[in-house]
């Protein structure tokens, strides 16, 4: 199997899908924007070949790049980078040049988020009222049925980026004063905490890992407001939440991915599906997985990939709480004082890259833990201010 690892040095964690794919018997072919001489000497180990672009965002460079490849290791069986930002490029490589998986037909239902409500009203489950609205009256008239606040995002975007909590008028009005010129939909807002549904399904749509997750601050919050987080790994998932998000495998068709589904869960106890994200969910959420369930992912991933693995045996004997700092804050205890108090607890903890810190924050320890009250305490020790 020749299979490319598109960006393949981020974020630094995803170079273990090379390191697996190569011990599953793929050969690797990685293609990036940074010198090889950048690459951990475990990535170069498991690359066969590695193509340097000048950029990444210029898609001739990237069409000669997997021409090259084809040309001299054959057909392409599979080229990804696991991360949402690359989703559309991927896409449109995989159909210039017929490689399996997600290709721009496929597209717009997984990007566009008015598209992905739809989806979610036939699978029968329950959505935030919104709308894509291009003007100042369309948008009054909507907020005539919702009420403010309501919530301005992209309708095809990235994570929380340029995305706006518009709590009255005076809002509304600077909104359409600096409008994006770009499709925005509008939603209102929904008071509640984010849930995750998260995992991987084998070829044939079948779950072969899963996992949810508790977000106490959404990251539109944490974006624009540039606080801390903390997400919450789940060793017992709730069976409303477990449910939904099998109905939006089954919905989606989804087969041979990672997927990441976020839901509100209201006071009242209702889900409300928010959208879909087909790659893990980012950062050191596979970490989160490894540690929670003691398995490898990005084994498990590759041997499903390359070999067809089907079965996997495994119970979530851990909460696992990815806890992010800022340099903007002052905190009472240091990295040091974390480490040495819950040693048995962090099995790891390192600053993040910066392309990641407005929405992770500028340094992470994951804290693990059969018992979430310990975990709870591990969290507000780190975030606990000065």
């Amino acid at each position: 199997m020749n299979y490319i690892h598109f960006s393949p040095y981020f974020p630094p964690n995803y170079s273990q899908f090379s390191v697996a794919l190569k011990e599953s018997g793929a050969l690797v072919l990685g293609l990036g924007d940074t010198p090889y001489d950048l690459l951990i000497p475990e990535l170069k180990s498991a690359l066969t070949e590695y193509y340097k672009v000048d950029d990444l965002h210029n898609y001739d460079q990237l069409v000669r790049a997997v021409g090259y490849f084809t040309h001299k290791y054959g057909k392409i069986d599979g080229l990804d980078a696991h991360n949402e930002y690359w989703l559309e490029t991927e896409a449109q490589l995989r159909t210039d040049f017929n490689i399996k998986g997600i290709k721009t037909d496929k597209l717009s239902s997984i990007k566009k988020k008015s598209e992905m409500k739809q989806i979610f009203i036939k699978a029968g489950l329950a959505v935030a009222r919104g709308k894509v609205l291009h003007n100042l009256i369309d948008a009054q008239l909507f907020i005539a049925e919702t009420g403010y606040p309501v919530v301005a995002k992209p309708d095809s975007g990235v994570g929380a980026a340029n995305t706006y909590k518009i709590e009255n008028e005076h809002d509304l009005f600077r909104f359409f004063d600096n409008q994006p010129n770009i499709d925005y939909i509008f939603e209102e807002f929904i008071e509640g905490t984010i849930y995750s549904f998260d995992g991987l399904v084998d070829q044939n749509g079948q779950l072969l890992y899963y996992n949810a997750m508790r977000n106490e601050s959404g990251v539109m919050e944490v974006v624009n407001d540039d606080m801390h987080i903390y997400i919450l790994t789940l060793k017992d998932i709730p069976s409303d939440l477990e449910e939904a998000g099998k109905a939006v495998i089954k919905a989606f068709d989804l087969k041979g991915r990672f997927f990441h589904f976020e839901f509100f869960r209201q006071p009242n106890g209702k889900l409300v599906a928010l959208e879909v994200n087909m790659r893990p969910p980012g950062g050191f959420t596979t970490d989160m997985w490894n540690f929670a369930s003691n398995i490898n992912i990005y084994k498990i991933w590759a041997e499903m990939v390359v070999n067809n693995r089907t079965d996997l045996h495994y119970t979530r004997q851990y909460h696992v709480c990815f806890v992010g700092r800022k340099l903007k804050y002052a905190y009472k205890n240091s990295v040091e004082e974390v480490v040495e108090k819950y040693a048995e607890y962090i099995p790891f903890h390192d600053k993040l890259d910066k392309a990641l810190s407005r929405a992770m924050g500028d340094y992470c320890f994951l804290v693990r833990a059969e018992d979430e009250a310990k975990v709870m305490e591990i969290q507000k020790f780190i975030h606990q201010f000065s």
